[in-house]
């Protein structure tokens, strides 16, 4: 069985807190497989990712959790910025154009810094058959959401949808990492493609963190990247 945790921020993020070897390094330390950084608007951390995974023993989905202007989609397999604040089904579409595919995660997910696709957001896009064909997840357990009934209602929506249900853990500290993971069957990122393709997956689901501890570790760690941050960006 792989194991793989296909939301992920690091300091390439304006909210995350962990440099792109300290992902990979956790990533392999706690055995997962695959992992896809997914910086928001910004693809950079991700293709430092993949550049540096063979040394850790990994394989690394480039990606980005694009803004569009529906609310946040993870879009997985692109090696190019997508640009926000277009509609779901406008970045979908340019997703499946530049051979990619599309996991909507946290939908409904309400909290601090949250921009979740709504229910009607996602229903309509998916009436598009090439948009079905490209959307082809729902992340129905975040094991970091502060919104703690998003992933119910997200289940629910799945259900109704039969679509793939996927487990991450949007990361945005390093310890936090695998929290919420995704079991396939194989081990590299096309063998995960393909699961996720035919909904043969499982969920994997750590004790969740409550609100205290989220935001307390976020904080913590925050102020403690901040050299590393102005190094990145400089």
């Amino acid at each position: 069985m792989g194991l793989a945790d296909l939301h992920i921020h690091t300091i390439y993020s304006y909210d995350g807190t962990a440099s792109v070897p300290a992902v990979l390094r956790r990533a392999h330390q706690i055995g997962l497989d695959v992992i896809a950084i997914t910086d928001h608007d910004e693809i950079a951390g991700s293709l430092k990712a993949l550049e540096l995974a063979p040394n850790y023993g990994l394989e690394v989905v480039p990606a980005i959790e694009v803004t569009t202007a529906e609310g946040d989609l993870l879009t997985l397999n692109v090696t190019e910025k997508i640009q926000r604040n277009l509609s779901l089904i406008e970045t979908v579409l340019k997703v499946r154009e530049l051979g990619g595919f599309c996991i909507a995660p946290h939908p409904m997910a309400g909290g601090i810094g949250m921009k979740s696709l709504s229910a009607y957001s996602i229903l309509k896009a998916l009436r598009n058959p090439e948009v079905a064909q490209t959307l082809i997840a729902i992340e129905t357990y975040n094991a970091t959401a502060i919104d703690k009934m998003s992933n119910h209602y997200a289940g629910v929506l799945a259900d109704q949808l039969n679509i793939t249900q996927t487990a991450s853990s949007d990361a945005h500290v390093v310890e936090a990492i695998g929290l919420g993971a995704t079991e396939f069957d194989g081990y590299t990122a096309q063998d995960l493609l393909t699961a996720l393709q035919t909904g043969e997956i499982r969920q994997r689901k750590q004790k969740e963190w409550n609100s205290i501890r989220i935001l307390g570790s976020w904080a913590a760690n925050y102020i403690g990247s901040a050299f590393t941050r102005l190094a990145n960006i400089a």
